[in-house]
């Protein structure tokens, strides 16, 4: 039974990750939008160096100041204006081309297998152990927890994939010569352990580990939990209408609750370390106030919309699936 749990959520996993590629990476594009700022806030030295110069010279009439002596920071440029979904997915379009649409697929398959795969199985063989036998169900609580202990062993386990599908998600919107152009999943792995290093597939890890954490407990506990309502109240029976709408439910309390990891993540992951040089954020804390600092606060709910129209579809995708792969293999 315990495989059996690993198979079915694997094949769910991967059908929706697939059919939900363009929306996540629309979703990182728009995450990344404004990374520059936020990087090179100005710090408080560098906004007093205006230096004292004048001074009177009691042995010349005249009074020289040099032009040195004067350094006025240059204001940064106003951030460019942000893009929708839509605008953002145009533009891909027309610099990229339509198959750019789908860049890192292979490393989404990837991340598919190794981490919903993990999540999806061992939270199936936690709910049988944690269900009571006599009323047959399982309360809220061991249901968080469940997804809790799922969704961080997943992350943990396909963290490697979610660097590579991050880079290669957003490599197109480099100029071309800074990018990485890994040619595939492995092609990332294997360039990220030679240039920085094996630790680099880890990169991030914690932050992703707390955003499968809190998506894994609030997607499936949210489904099941609302499933179980609409079934208990009478309002639909057992079939796609319920499982549709119990899915979408789940897929926005997971939008809302992991948007704000999820930005940290996807800009941290995606960060150029080169060798000699300070990298742009020291972790996940000065990310996230320099996000804060050059952007504002509603900076962490960027690409909300193309989240909630991804998680949306990709958790209806994974639910709708996933009961039909049940009643395949029923009888396995």
């Amino acid at each position: 039974m315990g495989v059996k749990g690993f198979v079915e959520g694997g094949i769910a996993s991967i059908v929706a990750g697939c059919s939900t590629h363009p929306l996540d990476l629309i979703k990182v594009r728009m995450q990344l939008q404004g990374e520059n700022a936020a990087v090179s806030v100005p710090t408080q030295q560098q906004l007093h160096t205006l230096r004292p110069a004048l001074a009177f010279q009691p042995t010349s009439a005249t009074v020289h100041i040099p032009s040195s002596s004067f350094h006025v920071p240059t204001p940064p440029p106003p951030p460019p204006p942000r893009a929708g979904p839509i605008s953002v997915g145009i533009r891909i379009i027309q610099t990229e081309g339509v198959a750019a649409l789908y860049s890192g697929v292979s490393a989404t398959v990837l991340r598919q297998t190794l981490y919903s795969t993990t999540r999806m199985g061992l939270y199936d063989i936690l709910k049988q152990k944690w269900t009571d036998k006599d009323s047959n169900t399982m309360p809220l609580i061991r249901k968080i927890s469940a997804g809790l202990i799922a969704g961080g062993i997943g992350a943990a386990v396909g963290n490697p994939a979610d660097v590579a599908m991050v880079r290669m998600q957003a490599d197109g919107r480099l100029p071309p010569a800074q990018r990485r152009n890994y040619k595939s999943v492995i092609d990332a792995i294997t360039q990220m352990s030679k240039q920085e290093g094996v630790t680099s597939l880890w990169r991030g890890s914690s932050l992703t580990v707390n955003r499968a954490m809190i998506v894994t407990a609030s997607q499936l506990a949210s489904y099941d939990s609302i499933k179980e309502t609409i079934l208990e109240k009478g309002l639909m029976k057992d079939g796609l209408g319920t499982h549709v709408t119990a899915s979408f439910a789940a897929g926005f309390v997971a939008s809302v609750a992991s948007n704000p990891v999820d930005v940290i993540k996807t800009r941290v992951m995606n960060m150029k370390v080169e060798a000699g040089k300070e990298p742009p954020y020291k972790g996940a804390i000065d990310c996230a106030l320099k996000t804060v600092r050059a952007e504002g606060p509603m900076a962490l709910y960027k690409g909300f919309i193309p989240t909630i129209s991804r998680q949306g579809p990709f958790t209806v995708m994974l639910f709708v699936t996933l009961e039909q792969v049940r009643k395949l293999l029923k009888d396995f």
